[in-house]
């Protein structure tokens, strides 16, 4: 198996990370296209940024040609959210989420040596410019937009609470760890929402490698290996996470599920 540990993927960049954690997580993910995929698309950029001297035109350049050109963006219809996760998939239909679409964008920016880092804004993922005259340009992965103040105010009131405000650290810049951890959060939950718990728990591996004592990344270990039937081992992790949280309101449930479990080894034996 190979180390996931957070030494590890800090040597890497937040896409190489990505992409050789979905390797180990998909045995069919095809490593060899998606880099020959995002080596066109920098060379393509590279050319069409070329003209300008100035990062932020150029940077503005690499927004239009993201979003416009080449067609990025939000799903629409139905769909599975594993399907706007996976990087190889992002790339084939052009449809991601703030975190997928970020990753992608942010490394073809990086290559192209433009000023720009993520942000773990509380409701998604953004990307941050920082210019010499003290502006910034704050960007919406889904679809490129430079937000404001007053948008990104209004998705806190929305989304966290109404008297929620901004802040400046919400504006920080976020440590890859954490852009890494927050995409195989994400693609675990759907996973398992998706009933697919044999990868769901191979995600569940990277990110307990990441942070071993976690107790609610050991919860959800229990949980799958609740769903697969191994019931032992579920049970060891479901008691972790109810000695260790017990203050969560989740533990009620969790204890529920541990009784339904030992009820059935009762009947079993």
């Amino acid at each position: 198996m190979k180390s996931f540990s957070k030494n590890n993927l800090s040597q890497l960049s937040i896409f190489d990370a990505i992409i050789s954690i979905s390797q180990f997580i998909r045995e069919d993910f095809p490593i060899d296209s998606v880099v020959l995929d995002i080596c066109n698309k920098i060379k393509e950029a590279k050319y069409y940024i070329s003209s300008e001297i100035e990062s932020s035109q150029k940077l503005k350049k690499l927004i239009n040609l993201f979003y416009k050109n080449w067609n990025f963006g939000g799903a629409s219809g139905v769909y599975k959210l594993s399907d706007v996760l996976w990087i190889d998939n992002v790339l084939k239909t052009r449809q991601g989420t703030a975190v997928s679409l970020g990753i992608l964008f942010l490394h073809i920016a990086k290559e192209l040596k433009l000023p720009l880092y993520p942000v773990a804004f509380p409701t998604q993922l953004i990307l941050r410019s920082d210019w010499s005259d003290k502006k910034k340009w704050l960007i919406n992965p889904f679809n490129g937009d430079i937000l404001d103040n007053h948008t990104l105010e209004v998705w806190l009131k929305g989304n966290i609470s109404p008297t929620a405000e901004l802040y400046e650290n919400d504006l920080y810049q976020a440590e890859p760890i954490t852009v890494i951890r927050k995409m195989l959060n994400t693609l675990k939950s759907s996973l398992m929402e998706e009933k697919n718990m044999e990868l769901a728990l191979n995600v569940n591996n990277v990110l307990l490698q990441i942070n071993p004592n976690d107790p609610y990344e050991i919860r959800d270990r229990g949980l799958i290996y609740a769903h697969l039937d191994c019931n032992h081992v579920a049970l060891t992790d479901l008691l972790y996470f109810v000695e260790h949280c017990p203050e969560d309101p989740i533990s009620e449930i969790i204890k529920v599920q541990i009784h339904s479990i030992e009820q059935k080894k009762i009947i079993l034996h």
